[in-house]
């Protein structure tokens, strides 16, 4: 699955790119975080992304959302142990889930996906010319490098510690993801 481009020089393609060169002052890049039913892994990556970007005073750089793949749990809050095990870390998950629509794929800079079936059912979604980038969110992860396995597993049946897990990767991939955003001059 993995490239042998680096994301950055994708983010970068992004930004030059006539079609979707933007003025980085005024609009802000725009990230969706996708997983299976949207109360797990994405909306955990996007209340960790939230955070980043408040701690480090970009929240007007950068808009984020998730949403998922299917419609199982739509409308409902993000999973209690996923909730739990963010504030622990001072992290709120908020809204409910969602599931992704058509439009995100234009509206959208970056649409990562938390696993390879996420970014698979994406791609068989995607209308044609769309001017979203697809990647696995752990692409952006300094630390996966060569990993033959980029998925963000699902602690959905799991116990509390695969929750626990899911902050650590999805963290580690949103500090890159930054780090790649500033590094191609989008922030």
């Amino acid at each position: 699955m993995r490239t042998s481009r680096h994301p950055l020089r994708q983010i970068a393609d992004v930004v030059r790119c006539p079609a979707v060169t933007r003025d980085t002052a005024a609009t802000p890049v725009r990230l969706l975080f996708v997983c299976m039913g949207n109360i797990c892994r994405s909306p955990t990556a996007e209340a960790v992304m939230r955070s980043l970007l408040r701690e480090q005073g970009l929240e007007e750089a950068v808009e984020v959302d998730s949403a998922g793949t299917g419609d199982w749990h739509a409308g409902h809050p993000p999973d209690p142990r996923a909730t739990a095990a963010a504030r622990a870390r001072g992290v709120t998950l908020a809204g409910a889930a969602r599931v992704v629509a058509p439009r995100d794929f234009e509206d959208y800079d970056l649409i990562l996906a938390a696993d390879r079936r996420n970014l698979s059912d994406l791609r068989a979604t995607a209308p044609a010319g769309a001017r979203a980038r697809l990647h696995l969110l752990r692409e952006f992860d300094p630390a996966s490098e060569g990993a033959p396995d980029l998925d963000v597993p699902d602690p959905y049946y799991g116990g509390e510690d695969g929750f626990e897990r899911v902050l650590d990767l999805v963290e580690a991939a949103c500090r890159g993801l930054l780090d790649d955003l500033r590094a191609s001059g989008r922030l």
